[in-house]
């Protein structure tokens, strides 16, 4: 059973930037699939972010539209590790964030965009924008 840990949310003023960790210990990400999810109150749970292994040393990202161009995923395969910059925090970007993963590739975005697609998950983290 792999178990992801999600670090670096908290209370931050809105505008600011945030960089959200998650990290698989013991295992070997490289082939992967990985995303970011959040889960908004009284919203359901929303797809964020999500990079795959696309073949050699490339990996693709996707993106939601509501996220697009504010946020950054990245992956750190070396410390079995993938981050979410977001850049100009919105009070709608208030949720708890979790990291996912799914020990295979993805080349749709619509399958790197689906909760169902990933087995992995972590406990979330919360991160309270104020405006």
């Amino acid at each position: 059973q792999v178990q992801m840990v999600e670090s670096g949310g908290g209370l931050v003023q809105a505008g600011g930037p945030l960089r959200l960790s998650c990290t698989g210990p013991g295992r070997t990400f490289t082939t992967y699939a990985m995303a970011w999810f959040r889960h908004a109150p009284g919203k359901e749970r929303e797809f964020v972010a999500a990079t795959t292994w696309s073949g050699g040393r490339t990996y693709s990202a996707a993106y939601a539209d509501s996220v697009k161009g504010r946020v950054t995923v990245s992956r750190d395969n070396a410390k079995n590790a993938m981050y979410l910059r977001i850049h100009s925090l919105e009070p709608e970007d208030t949720a708890v964030y979790y990291c996912a993963a799914e020990n295979r590739p993805y080349t749709t975005t619509q399958n790197m965009g689906a909760s169902t697609s990933y087995s992995y998950w972590g406990q979330g983290t919360q991160v309270t924008v104020s405006s």
